[in-house]
């Protein structure tokens, strides 16, 4: 018998503040109150709930919301009605599985301009909902929240289902999120502390080395005063390839390379520039937003961090996000002696250059740290080694590749391997040099990369090679792996064929493609399906797709869209079919009673008693390394362990 649904939606009010404590500090205050709940039992008229009448009962319903669990906490935690967990349904989450955005308002008007949330209601929401309250308004509050559960009905309707095991990984995410990850609240007050006045120090050194030419590190203008001051092979550091044009950047990664490249080579990057680019870098790795999110976040009783993990939130791959403390993008650099470092930052003692060269430096090892196990407890943390390198050519299905595998099923070393092909070398004469360029290879040609690809890669790990060098070391990566390029070309071919033939599938190695719709879709080997939404024909015959990731310029018609190309389709299907793996061992882990705390990335994180710690970390092993069924021939290793403060 089918499961009746009802779809709904909340107003609340109160002096807690929603976007600074998060929805769990926020539903668990006392001055939050409920101002209406409307809701709708299927295709029936939607319905307005006030406090004073009678509540609906809705046992035994599933009860979809948009962003479920805000819903389901004022359920449980101001109206006190103890609905279960598996009752709820997010359709933020199914917008996501299904490629789109997230947000009631965004996936709206992705999907259908009829569709659209009522713009009003961020300003009755502001008036209504935060102090000082106006009353006034109450009554176009009320319709509101009336025409988001019909909005967020006719979008949900209008989507594909969670399937019965998308919807087991959103509860367990939910029940990671309800577990929460302890933080050090006292280490991440004292950490931002001497966070902001690190910032305050580098703005104030490159006002001063620039004579006041940069005043925000922010500012295009910096990008433009270091190329004027750098040589011509330093600028070669700079250029990124993007949709096959050329562009000037400071990010990251050319900061990181400048940085390198000015130890030797003080004639193209002189000093003074190299000095301003190193206090930018410290400045963008400033972590003083984090550590004031981390202790805002966290419960005033029990110092733990809710809601932190967003299901599906990288809608092209289903991989989980973060909100708040953004954990998914957390330095993996930790302090050697995390206990000392503390000790001497709650005590506002100097740390450098005791504990590190710079302070952004010690705070940044800090960060993984600030997340520690309750006293007799441990967090035991696994992580999947290689995993995109392995998947990369399991995938293709080409019987050529299985000698790319067999070098991890035989635990040796890939890039050592990759760099022997590559030089038609015997592996015991690779050189250290040799080996970084295998590694900058293996990371940055599987999926169809070339020259600039290489090249940016290569800034992150200090390989800077002319570009004729650059391509050369491409063309030797496809040559010794012979399974790459008839995948990319045959991903493209069944991309093209697939929206030419609607309703017919089109199997590429383990993934089969089919247009369906207005969708591509494509189902990834454990079943899963994703899509490229809204796909269509360019007359440049280019493929475009709807980017669920980008959003359009104030007073755009259409939804950004996005070139579809092999290399995409490639990082896209292999990062999702390492999501499956992630999802397929959470799963068992929840089903067997471990508390799962956090997920980053490829990276699961379990708190446990210190007495069955090696238990538990060898039963977390056995799960991570035995393949599905779906995922047989693919070689799976896991590295990590278990420790009193997350580190890496």
């Amino acid at each position: 018998m089918r499961q009746k649904v009802v779809f709904v939606d909340f107003e609340t009010r109160s002096n807690y503040d929603l976007k600074k404590g998060g929805a769990y500090n926020y539903s668990l205050d006392a001055s939050t109150q409920v101002l209406c709940m409307a809701y709708a039992f299927d295709d029936e008229d939607v319905r307005l709930w006030l406090p004073g009448e009678p509540l609906p009962d809705f046992t035994g319903c599933q009860i979809r919301a948009h962003n479920a669990a805000f819903e389901r906490l004022v359920f449980w935690y101001v109206l006190e009605q103890d609905y279960p967990l598996e009752q709820f349904y997010c359709t933020a989450a199914q917008a996501r599985a299904n490629c789109l955005p997230g947000s009631l308002e965004d996936v709206g008007r992705a999907v259908s301009s009829s569709m659209r949330k009522d713009h009003r209601g961020n300003e009755l929401v502001r008036k209504c909902c935060c102090p000082p309250f106006n009353t006034e308004l109450l009554p176009e509050l009320y319709e509101y929240c009336l025409q988001d559960v019909r909005a967020m009905r006719a979008i949900s309707k209008s989507m594909r289902d969670l399937s019965a095991e998308e919807l087991a990984d959103y509860h367990v995410n939910e029940r990671i999120n309800d577990a929460g990850l302890l933080i050090d609240v006292e280490l991440c007050k004292s950490a931002a502390q001497y966070a902001a006045q690190e910032v305050q120090d580098i703005e104030a050194d490159i006002r001063g080395m620039t004579d006041g030419a940069i005043t925000s590190v922010r500012s295009p203008r910096l990008r433009e005063w270091v190329w004027n001051r750098v040589g011509e092979q330093a600028r070669k550091l700079m250029i990124t390839h993007k949709d096959g044009e050329e562009k000037r950047s400071l990010d990251k990664n050319a900061r990181a390379a400048l940085i390198n490249f000015a130890e030797e080579n003080p004639d193209e990057v002189p000093s003074l520039v190299a000095d301003v680019v190193r206090s930018a870098d410290d400045m963008f790795s400033s972590s003083v937003s984090k550590f004031t999110r981390m202790a805002e976040l966290a419960d005033e009783e029990d110092h733990r961090l809710r809601g932190a993990f967003i299901f599906a939130g990288g809608s092209a791959t289903g991989r989980n996000s973060s909100t708040g403390a953004q954990l998914q993008n957390m330095s993996r650099m930790c302090a050697e002696d995390p206990e000392a470092v503390r000790r001497a930052l709650v005590r506002g003692h100097e740390v450098v250059p005791k504990f590190g060269k710079r302070v952004t430096d010690v705070l940044k090892g800090m960060l993984r740290p600030s997340i520690m196990a309750p006293k007799g407890k441990v967090l035991i943390s696994l992580d999947w080694s290689g995993i995109e390198a392995r998947v990369t050519p399991w995938i293709t299905g080409d019987p050529r590749a299985e000698t790319t595998l067999d070098v991890f099923r035989q635990g040796k070393d890939i890039y050592i391997s990759t760099a022997a092909a590559m030089f038609n070398k015997a592996e015991a004469d690779v050189t250290k040099a040799d080996r970084m360029l295998g590694k900058v290879a293996v990371l940055a040609c599987g999926f169809g990369g070339s020259i600039g690809a290489f090249a940016s890669m290569g800034r992150i790990y200090g390989v800077a090679l002319p570009e004729a060098e650059a391509k050369r070391m491409v063309n030797l990566w496809r040559r010794s792996n012979p399974w790459a390029q008839p995948f990319w070309s045959a991903l493209d071919e069944a991309a093209r064929r697939a929206i030419r033939n609607p309703e017919r599938q089109f199997a590429v190695g383990k993934v089969v493609y089919m247009k369906q719709g207005y969708h591509l879709w494509y189902s990834l080997p454990s079943g899963r399906v994703l899509c490229y939404p809204f796909v269509r024909f360019e007359d440049d015959g280019q493929i475009s797709y709807l980017k669920a990731a980008w959003k359009p310029a104030q007073g755009d018609k259409e939804w950004p869209r996005a070139r579809l190309w092999a290399g995409i389709q490639a990082e896209n299907l292999v990062q999702a079919t390492a999501n499956c793996l992630l999802r397929h061992a959470m799963r068992q882990m929840d089903s067997e009673g471990m508390k799962i705390i956090g997920s980053v990335h490829d990276e699961i994180i379990v708190e446990c008693n210190k007495d069955v710690a090696e238990k538990t970390k060898a039963r977390m092993i056995e799960i991570m390394t035995c393949a599905p069924e779906w995922a047989l021939g693919l070689p799976l290793d896991v590295e990590g362990d278990s420790m009193d403060r997350f580190s890496k």
